[in-house]
């Protein structure tokens, strides 16, 4: 038995026993992880302008004009992943009240590292920073470069979001609108309602959401048209993927397909996953997102034991539920199902491509 803090929220627990103890019996060597994390708390306890998480929490959310959105590109360095990470930690503490950062995770060929867009401040992840620095040639003006080991960095990220919330004037340690989805989930389990019919289909995809994306049109390419034609000067695109993700990983590509048609920063999340996550951002952060959400009608389904729906219906249901929240809240929502996935994936990539 293993006790940890019940007050530890998920996303600030990846240094205590929750994140310990399942990396340690997976083999992970948590006491070189700590020995970082003590080592950069030494630099995080002194009230100095060196300090690093000031300096990085005051990147985040001081800038002026203030950047909403953060891109994180893992450009070098050696920790798999950890841009997804900090995409949980960034948008489920800072996206609420109207307000908040908006992480968008990116390679290093995103269209949107081309664009200068004045609302986004680029972080890049790599192998040594102090060493980039020193090059002329590798110095990427107005943009932050961070190194440093995995416990170093988990902790000065967590020093940095908290310092984050409190220029933004909000508090990062809750996360009030992740609830709303689980309970419009709930219902609609309950309640085991017909599926809405679709506006139109198109190709074999299946094609719902707003009124303000689906009247008078009846293409997939002349709907996601629509949806990106709503996208603002300092608005973004969220794409919701509800799919196999091991069956159909190529799916990520429809992400830089759209950031160069809207030339706005684009995220792309794997659902449910991402309710977790950005989630929190769509509905309680500033609302200038438009959403795009991709289903599939699976060929294989599992029951839940003792449960009256299956893992198929319930990821549904999350679609649907979430769907029906962004719609309450005043967000443009257009949800394209896959009745064959791999068939329609084609058609889906030409119909993006037009």
């Amino acid at each position: 038995m293993f006790n940890a803090d019940p007050n530890i929220g998920g996303r600030f627990s990846a240094l205590s026993a929750f994140g310990l103890v399942p990396s340690g019996l997976a083999g992970a060597d948590i006491e070189a992880l700590l020995d970082e994390a003590a080592e950069a708390s030494l630099g995080l306890a002194v009230d100095s302008p060196e300090n690093p998480g000031l300096i990085l929490g005051a990147a985040i959310a001081a800038t002026s004009p203030r950047r909403d959105k953060l891109a994180i590109v893992a450009d070098g360095t050696e920790i798999v992943g950890f841009a997804d990470w900090a995409e949980q930690l960034i948008a489920e503490s800072t996206g609420k009240d109207g307000a908040g950062i908006l992480p968008v995770v990116l390679g290093t060929l995103a269209p949107e590292l081309s664009e200068d867009l004045p609302d986004v401040q680029v972080v890049r992840l790599v192998e040594d920073a102090s060493a980039l620095h020193l090059f002329p040639r590798d110095r990427h003006e107005g943009e932050i470069l961070l190194s440093g080991s995995l416990g170093a960095q988990m902790l000065t990220w967590e020093y940095a979001v908290a310092v984050a919330g409190r220029l933004l004037g909000i508090n990062p340690f809750d996360q009030p609108d992740v609830e709303s989805a689980k309970i419009a989930t709930r219902a609609l389990l309950e309640k085991r309602p017909e599926p809405e019919a679709p506006a139109f289909s198109d190709a074999g995809i299946e094609v719902t959401g707003s009124s303000s994306v689906t009247e008078g049109v009846s293409t997939v390419a002349a709907a996601v048209d629509r949806l990106l034609a709503q996208v603002g000067d300092g608005g973004y695109v969220s794409i919701q993927a509800y799919v196999d993700r091991l069956a159909l990983p190529q799916l990520e590509g429809v992400r830089d397909l759209l950031a160069a048609q809207a030339q706005r920063p684009v995220t792309f999340g794997w659902g449910p996953r991402f309710l977790h996550s950005t989630g929190q951002y769509h509905k309680g952060g500033a609302p200038t997102g438009v959403f795009l959400q991709i289903t599939e009608r699976s060929t294989v389904d599992l029951e839940i034991p003792d449960s009256p729906f299956t893992f198929g219906q319930l990821i549904l249901a999350q679609a649907a539920g979430d769907a029906s929240v962004l719609a309450e809240h005043g967000r443009p929502v257009l949800t394209l199902r896959l009745t064959d996935p791999e068939a329609d994936l084609e058609a889906l990539f030409e119909a993006l491509n037009t």
